[in-house]
């Protein structure tokens, strides 16, 4: 394809699209247009530098790759850029929106004369991200510190007495913050309706009660709330909410506003609950709002610098590394760009200690990045500091670019930059290879690294399993030793109180005896006393002796855990990479005896892997033994009532494109969700690669669901409508 000239623009508001053909924008995304579309429209050459006087304009968002229009009163002109040539489609006369800024809202106006708050849809409108009054009051409260104790826990000041008949605020710098935070939370207690609106109570109660793991869970609350039931307005102002809200989170050291404190202060606020509803419990909106930002991941941490990092000095084997130098940041395996929190962390989860990748700060300042770094079996977050052209962790900045950076660190330890940092930057998450778990092109050369990953995967078992065996022995050990020295403990005390009771009486019997001369008697009450003072000595030693055996040996446990840890995230890879094969090769037709030979399974046994003749006759086979079609909980429950372990049944889920799981466990019915993604059908990345909910069903005939929940020890064993075998 060929190139054309076009020219670059930077979104500078917010832009949620109102018509299929428009896109969608955020502060900072780039926007590339030709210049033939605008030729098109009849605009000559000097006119792009104005796009605020050319309308609608179409091109393409570099961060999201929509191709659509957007509006030229929302971005700023950057520059000329050769792309490649576009194609055109007609356009149709529409307003333009106004600069966002140059005309006022209706706020004003409505409060003239002190009259109650009107809806958030009368408040503001994009691209204002959150109603004025709501911005005002939170810029002066973060102005004045977040970190006291009684932030969001007074009652009674004067200003909020003052808001409750009018609310225009005047000059806000003289007042506490006390008096300011009780003035937000009478805000969103005077809004005539709730920033979270009735109509999604039900989606989000479905979704805290199927969804178990916290961050899925954020994911699809969000998504509800982007709902068309939800107004723009709405949700604009809660993700306002929750970026304040989070920073308070960041401060609970000091202030003690955990997430699960501000759910209690703001969740009732945020989503009110009618009078009587016998579904939703007191909890339900501190649950919605504490799990929203419980998840919510902090800024990049600024760990205290210890020692300046080296000046980078030159390595042979430098150019075997993905990137050199010379690469450019957007040609780095290791480079994300702007990608979100959330992908991070499912991109990072369960890899080895030294896993990396480098991202776009969420600041959105450019020349500023993040390093999500695996250490500890955790994501640190380590901020790139960029100043006159140079790039470093921390001052003094010393590298000439984010490339040469990353290419030290692989050599190099972190520790240089943080004691607690001691790796290198080992293995970088490749956007190159995300999509490519199954390389080879033919079932035979997947069957022989099928066999490679099997064989990795059982000797990292057996070496885990040896471990664990000798960790739970001398758990045991430990805790005799423990009850040990508590006895040497209380030993110890009933002699010291025996030897304080002969001391007592033995003064007299001694004093008596040399009055009457009887030497004999004397020597011998000092004997017994020698004695008793020498057997607590001995006891005191023996103990002294046990707790160096001790000491040592905890330490000798403490070891051998973080050996069983560090062997974790190993064994979980390995055992994705093996699933992700052995579904390939079954998608791809490949016979089962061929597949347990790769494995090395003998046929005439049975395991979690084989394939006995008489399989195809399971009842798995038939989607009506187990598929039900559109039920809720309450029915599934029912179906599954008095059933034995395993039996299961697949329905509907009310989530929109996804299906649920209903499985007994321990005699109680679990629910959980079946996504439907591009890759195919899931319980959660990256196991979304069923292509139909019956692959899905067979496999998990097998495998345990535990890997995706630890309450979830069981597989789908009985479909909840077949026929019980014959006795």
């Amino acid at each position: 394809m060929g190139s054309t000239d076009g020219f670059q623009y930077r979104a500078l508001y917010p832009y949620r699209k109102e018509r299929e053909e428009d896109i969608d924008l955020l502060p900072g995304d780039i926007l590339v247009v030709s210049k033939g579309a605008l030729q098109a429209l009849g605009f000559k050459d000097g006119d792009e530098q104005t796009p605020n006087q050319i309308g609608w304009i179409l091109g393409v968002n570099e961060r999201t790759k929509q191709k659509g229009d957007f509006p030229g009163t929302y971005v700023e002109y950057v520059g000329p850029v050769k792309i490649a040539v576009p194609s055109h489609r007609p356009r149709v006369q529409r307003p333009l929106p106004a600069t966002p800024g140059a005309t006022g809202g209706r706020l004003p106006e409505a409060l003239e004369q002190g009259s109650p708050l009107p809806d958030l849809q009368e408040q503001f409108s994009p691209p204002e991200i959150a109603p004025p009054l709501l911005v005002k009051l939170v810029e002066a409260i973060e102005k004045k510190g977040l970190d006291s104790e009684m932030l969001y826990r007074t009652s009674g000041s004067e200003l909020r007495q003052a808001l409750r008949t009018d609310w225009t605020l005047g000059d806000l710098e003289p007042l506490d913050v006390h008096s300011l935070g009780e003035a937000l939370r009478g805000y969103l207690q005077d809004l005539p309706s709730p920033v979270v609106p009735v109509s999604v109570h039900g989606d989000i109660l479905r979704i805290l009660q199927e969804i178990p793991q916290p961050e899925n869970c954020r994911k699809q609350l969000l998504l509800a709330l982007e709902s068309p039931a939800v107004p723009l307005q709405n949700t604009l102002t809660l993700q306002f909410l929750l970026r304040h809200l989070g920073k308070v989170s960041q401060q609970a050291e000091s202030n003690s506003l955990h997430p699960r404190a501000l759910g209690e202060i703001f969740g009732p606020l945020l989503l009110r609950l009618p009078g009587a509803s016998p579904e939703l419990s007191p909890d339900f909106s501190v649950l919605f709002l504490e799990t929203l930002l419980q998840t919510k991941e902090l800024e990049p941490e600024q760990l205290p610098p210890a020692l300046p990092p080296k000046p980078p000095k030159p390595k042979p084997s430098a150019a075997s590394l993905a990137n050199g130098n010379n690469t450019p940041l957007q040609d780095a395996e290791w480079y994300w760009g702007d990608i979100s929190r959330e992908e991070v962390n499912e991109k990072l989860r369960d890899t080895p200690d030294g896993t990396f990748l480098v991202r776009d700060a969420s600041s959105k300042i450019q020349g500023e990045y993040t390093l999500t770094l695996r250490k500890g079996g955790n994501n640190k977050l380590i901020k790139i500091f960029h100043r006159e052209g140079k790039y470093g962790f921390s001052e003094p900045l010393t590298f000439g670019s984010v490339v040469e950076l990353i290419t030290h660190y692989r050599h190099e330890s972190l520790a240089q930059y943080n004691a607690k940092l001691d790796t290198r930057l080992l293995y970088p998450i490749s956007k190159y290879q995300q999509d490519q778990v199954v390389k080879e092109d033919s079932v035979e050369a997947v069957g022989e690294q099928l066999k490679v990953y099997h064989q990795q995967y059982q000797d990292k078992s057996w070496e885990y399993d040896l471990l664990y065996e000798e960790y739970t022995r001398t758990s045991q050990e430990l805790q005799m030793k423990r009850t040990a020295i508590e006895a040497f403990n209380e030993t110890i005390k009933i002699f010291e109180e025996q030897c304080q009771t002969q001391e007592k009486c033995s003064k007299e019997y001694i004093e008596r005896f040399r009055r009457e001369g009887n030497e004999k008697e004397v020597q011998r009450i000092l004997m017994n006393s020698e004695k008793l003072k020498s057997r607590i000595t001995e006891i005191h030693d023996s103990k002294m002796k046990l707790e160096q055996d001790l000491k040592k040996q905890a330490s000798e446990n403490r070891e051998i855990d973080k050996r069983m840890n560090s062997l974790k995230p190993d064994l979980m890879q390995l055992r994705k990479l093996r699933d992700q094969y052995l579904v390939w090769l079954t998608q791809k037709g490949a016979r089962q005896k061929k597949i347990n030979e790769w494995l090395g399974i003998k046929n005439e046994t049975e395991d979690q892997y084989s394939m006995m003749d008489d399989e195809e006759e399971l009842p798995h086979h038939e989607e009506r033994t187990w598929y039900v079609g559109k039920i809720n909980r309450v029915q599934a429950e029912e179906m599954l009532c008095g059933k034995r372990d395993g039996t299961f049944l697949i329905r509907e889920s009310s989530q929109k494109g996804c299906y649920a799981c209903s499985v007994v466990v321990d005699g109680d019915t679990k629910h959980c969700v079946i996504y439907k993604t591009a890759t195919g059908y899931g319980f959660a990345e990256p196991y979304n690669l069923y292509a139909s909910l019956k692959d899905l069903v067979l496999h998990y005939k097998h495998t345990s669901l535990v890997q995706h929940n630890d309450s979830l020890n069981v597989t789908l064993a009985h479909p909840v409508l077949s026929q019980p075998p014959a006795r």
